[in-house]
């Protein structure tokens, strides 16, 4: 992740700046009002992400009510100075019509975030990123190591938990009956 040199930003700034064509293939986030380029997932972040947001559709649809969003959706943390932020996926638990979703940033709280380590990630970076979504009001935050193959649990004011393959993950009181063996989010169909 590098910073890239502009001056200090708003979120609406931010997307703006984001939006004109020399930025438009390159993906950005704005952390205190400074813009950062965030490199591209490789495949296998891509897949588990995809993966995860799938499952979670299901629930979703299972339970008719909420929805999903993955690919670095924007998350409007705080205005001034600008936190932007792109969750690998976050699930909301409304039903608005499509044609009422933001053409900008996702501006409600989701119940859910799910961050999937990469490589490239430091957990210092992590812990921040983390932070800042329980700030903003997140009541239940999964980071996903797929190295590992365990899920780091976060929810505000009390102690993070890190749960084995073998353990189950669950919507706790935020989304009751969500809950996968840990196991479930590193196997593909079929396998």
């Amino acid at each position: 992740m590098a910073t890239v040199a502009t001056p200090l930003m708003s979120a609406a700034g931010f997307f703006d700046w984001a939006s004109r064509s020399e930025n438009q293939d390159k993906v950005y986030e704005l952390d205190e009002g400074m813009v950062v380029e965030v490199p591209p997932p490789s495949e296998y972040h891509g897949v588990l992400c995809a993966f995860i947001a799938h499952l979670l559709w299901m629930y979703v649809i299972q339970r008719g009510k909420g929805y999903v969003c993955s690919n670095d959706t924007g998350l409007l943390i705080k205005r001034k100075p600008g936190i932007v932020r792109g969750p690998d996926i976050m699930l909301f638990d409304e039903n608005p019509p499509l044609r009422k979703f933001s053409r900008k940033f996702a501006v409600g709280v989701p119940k859910l975030v799910a961050e999937v380590l990469s490589p490239s990630d430091k957990m210092a970076r992590m812990n921040r990123r983390i932070s800042q979504f329980l700030k903003r009001g997140v009541p239940l935050v999964w980071l996903v190591d797929p190295e590992t193959r365990t899920v780091t649990v976060y929810r505000p004011g009390k102690d993070l938990r890190v749960l084995q393959e073998h353990e189950e993950l669950t919507g706790e009181d935020v989304l009751p009956k969500l809950r996968y063996r840990v196991a479930e989010l590193f196997a593909l169909p079929g396998q």
